[in-house]
């Protein structure tokens, strides 16, 4: 529980590899994730080789640990395994739709959480990577990904070579409702981002983008509608070219 509270997001790593044992260790913990019909509708593509990490980075708006980290993993929804399966036992898939990509989704991301908490816990730093949904084209190219297989995130990972500051967490009432949501009157926001507006790094954030309050950082500058619109489409795109939504 210690090791939960003071975790931290790692981006600079020491040029030390992590043994295959080990990465294959922490990978079968990952495996042990609770997954929907027990199905593990996932694959994970580790990426060392320098020249293949080469070609992913720009995907991830070429952020240095995606070249610097030793290890690369690509956790991604995966369909086709199942499917494959399914059809080699004369059984009929039907898991090219919304449904699945969500079902997809879960069961990968709960088997990168777990491989998460299992690495730090053995002393490896990780960095998930949000980039991996706005540029999934590039990525599936890269790892030449057939269909139903689609990436959902990214981490690097490695030995620390760093101890940044802990990042700031809304407090506990902010995200827990007992027995119902409860909705947000004005007071509480006001009450519940209160330390986050009042850190002198999130006030130098406002002053450095020239914006009035905290929030029009985010909704300005940082994350636009403009943009998610436009990753959104790439991304709705990608997804029907991998053969989800098919007839």
């Amino acid at each position: 529980m210690d090791t939960l509270k003071t975790r931290r997001t790692i981006r600079r790593y020491r040029r030390q590899d992590i043994p295959a044992t080990l990465l294959n260790d922490l990978l079968e913990s990952a495996c042990r994730a609770s997954t929907v019909g027990n199905m593990q509708t996932y694959s994970v593509v580790i990426t060392r080789d320098a020249a293949r990490k080469a070609a992913l980075a720009p995907a991830h708006f070429n952020q240095p640990m995606v070249q610097t980290a030793p290890v690369v993993l690509t956790f991604c929804i995966d369909l086709r395994r199942f499917s494959r399966w399914c059809e080699q036992r004369k059984a009929l898939p039907g898991y090219n739709n919304l449904e699945w990509f969500v079902t997809g989704s879960i069961d990968t991301l709960l088997a990168a959480q777990t491989f998460c908490v299992a690495a730090e816990e053995a002393g490896l730093g990780i960095c998930y990577l949000g980039t991996t949904t706005y540029n999934p084209q590039p990525i599936i190219d890269a790892l030449q990904l057939p269909e139903l297989v689609f990436p959902i995130t990214t981490i690097t990972v490695g030995y620390p070579d760093e101890t940044p500051s802990q990042t700031d967490r809304l407090p506990l009432e902010a995200v827990v409702h007992e027995e119902y949501y409860h909705d947000y009157t004005s007071e509480a926001i006001d009450r519940l981002y209160a330390d986050k507006e009042a850190l002198p790094e999130n006030r130098q954030f406002v002053l450095e983008n020239h914006k009035e309050t905290l929030a029009q950082v985010f909704t300005d500058v940082r994350y636009t509608k403009a943009d998610s619109e436009y990753f959104s489409k790439a991304l709705l795109e990608a997804m029907t070219k991998q053969g989800f939504f098919t007839a």
